[in-house]
């Protein structure tokens, strides 16, 4: 009975696996069938710390980047802090709001990038020392790399190479 539900594992995640493969391949033909597309994924793809996942994620649910304001590029991906103040009252900052799935990969790139992107890494360090929680940190980093990513966008250069 044990091999049986072995053998079916095995079998839906050979078919799990070409599938999400089958999918990629598909998104790859896509970004490269557009030459605007395919320039902003490069763009996108010097920063440290942004895999195919995520640029697939940012041409997918923000295809503004370059057209916005970094503001409102973070406001798009929930990571803008939003007031909650009542006249005299003063509230607790908080993310909120924007696409959701976009947001999810994003404080995934911002971990990785904090440990391997040397500005990215520097910025979060120096939230640490001042004693802010890991999760203010990540919010900062996946807002500041949503901010970088638009800039560029904006200019239409690639990450510099003297930052690495």
């Amino acid at each position: 009975m044990d091999d049986q539900f072995a053998d079916m594992d095995a079998n839906l995640k050979g078919l799990l696996d070409r599938q999400i493969a089958e999918i990629e391949a598909q998104i790859k033909r896509t970004i490269i069938s557009d030459d605007e597309m395919f320039q902003t994924a490069e763009i996108l793809r010097s920063v440290s710390a942004t895999g195919s996942v995520t640029v697939a994620m940012l041409i997918a649910e923000m295809p503004e980047p370059g057209q916005i304001t970094g503001e409102q590029a973070a406001a798009l991906t929930g990571l803008a802090p939003i007031a909650h103040d009542s006249g005299a009252l003063r509230g607790k900052r908080a993310i909120a709001g924007g696409r959701r799935s976009l947001r999810h990969v994003m404080f995934q790139a911002a971990l990785v990038a904090s440990h391997h992107n040397p500005i990215l890494k520097t910025f979060a360090q120096r939230l640490q020392t001042a004693g802010k929680p890991h999760k203010v940190i990540a919010t900062a980093v996946a807002r500041k790399l949503v901010t970088i990513a638009n800039a560029l966008c904006k200019s239409r250069q690639k990450w510099a190479s003297q930052q690495d």
